[in-house]
């Protein structure tokens, strides 16, 4: 595991995408993996901490997580736009090798039988709550955050982006449509 691997305190794991990152969905069923781009998902709840993104029942990631309740929402950053934009376009139903084609790495934790994409800045492993009406008819699943970990070089131990102190490759993107993206720019203060 990368060295730069922190844990986050779960009640604190909705800062890792209350800034409206485009995230990447993983899961895993009978040992095959998928990951998907995903530009709807948002923080919903702190106790326990929960989360909804939306996963479209044509895809594969979508039969892997009916089928096990589980699943991990990762912030790809500005130097995964290619590897995002390719998992988002392409279908592991129509090419096997969809994530070595994207140059997704995987990793494991301890404890948790889901994939994790490496060189993200923030994992949150889920496991559903069912909501069948939400999911059937919206594709919108809630998860609960079961496990929350961040990279240290942009994200501290209370869970707070430093994007303006990191590498601008750490920072995270924002799909805006047609494969174009923003990247999370410079932290301003209110009063």
């Amino acid at each position: 595991m990368n060295k730069h691997i922190i844990p986050i305190d779960l009640k604190k794991s909705y800062r890792l995408i209350n800034h409206g990152p485009t995230v990447l969905v993983s899961s895993r069923h009978n040992g095959v993996d998928n990951v998907m781009a995903a530009a709807w998902a948002c923080a919903l709840d702190f106790d326990p901490p929960k989360l909804t993104v939306v996963i479209d029942s044509e895809t594969k990631t979508r039969e892997f997580v009916d089928k096990t309740g589980l699943f991990v929402i990762q912030v790809p950053t500005v130097a995964q736009i290619n590897l995002t934009n390719q998992v988002g376009s392409h279908s592991l139903a129509d090419d096997p090798d969809k994530l070595k084609k994207a140059g997704v790495k995987l990793f494991k934790i301890d404890g948790f039988d889901v994939p994790f994409v490496a060189g993200c800045t923030a994992w949150m492993a889920c496991k559903v709550i069912p909501e069948p009406h939400n999911q059937n008819t919206y594709d919108l699943f809630i998860g609960e955050i079961i496990g929350a970990w961040a990279d240290s070089r942009v994200v501290n131990e209370n869970a707070h982006w430093s994007f303006d102190k990191a590498d601008p490759s750490l920072r995270s993107i924002h799909h805006v449509a047609g494969g174009n993206y923003f990247a999370t720019g410079e932290h301003h203060k209110g009063s």
